[in-house]
């Protein structure tokens, strides 16, 4: 929840000037309100635009909320859902998670569905089991598994430790945690589960990007607080 109309899109404008200069794909996921906005300003541009999140039904009485065919209507073209900010702050079950996930993908969108542990859970030894826990309980479910694909689907990783903290996992840490989500989702989509992007959020900077970049199994980067300035967040690009 930052920036106003003009330092948003002015700043979305920075990041689609620097664009180009790297083998990678970059996306922004500005607040809600200026998804359009952003998304009309990057127009003709090689950036993606997002959303932070989306609500699970078509249309109704849900104030204050927006749906997935709002998202894709207002130029975006995915969706982050079941941030950790989202599941810790305000409640969010895996069961909500999924079937946000299930609406993007019914409104064209590739959902960014992320998960991670919590402080107590790590320092309990229980990180993978909830890795485990949030996969299965937030991605939809086929006759023969997870009914997602790397066209449709992005896993980010996100200790919630480690968010806005300025602390981030040791690489042994993310190497361990990224290794078992691949091999999670690779026992209900075999070898498919390859062409699912795994993105490592939480404290990555321009300073720690090109190790955590390095990873086996880490695809990109789930920015927060880097990507408010342009420079910081084409430098992390830039690491790619």
């Amino acid at each position: 929840m930052n920036m106003l109309r003009e330092d948003g899109v002015a700043l979305a404008r920075a990041i689609a000037d620097g664009a180009g200069r790297q083998d990678c794909d970059l996306l922004v996921c500005p607040p809600s309100i200026l998804v359009g906005t952003v998304a009309e300003a990057l127009g003709g541009s090689t950036v993606a635009v997002g959303a932070q999140d989306c609500h699970e039904a078509e249309s109704g009485a849900y104030t204050g909320d927006i749906s997935a065919a709002m998202v894709r209507d207002a130029g975006a073209s995915h969706v982050i859902l079941g941030h950790s900010e989202r599941r810790h702050g305000l409640g969010e079950t895996n069961e909500r998670v999924r079937a946000k996930v299930e609406a993007a993908h019914a409104a064209g969108l590739v959902a960014i569905m992320c998960i991670g542990e919590t402080e107590a859970e790590r320092d309990a030894g229980k990180t993978l089991d909830v890795l485990s826990a949030q996969i299965d309980g937030s991605l939809p479910m086929g006759d023969r598994g997870f009914a997602v694909s790397g066209a449709d689907t992005v896993i980010a990783y996100e200790p919630v430790w480690a968010i806005g903290t300025g602390r981030t996992p040791t690489l042994d840490e993310v190497l361990a945690a990224h290794a078992h989500i691949r091999a999670h989702l690779q026992s209900g989509l075999g070898e498919d589960a390859n062409a699912i992007r795994l993105l490592y959020g939480g404290s990555m900077k321009p300073d720690n990007a090109a190790d955590l970049l390095a990873i086996e199994n880490v695809d990109g980067g789930l920015i927060g607080g880097a990507s408010l300035q342009a420079d910081s967040f084409l430098a992390i690009a830039d690491a790619a």
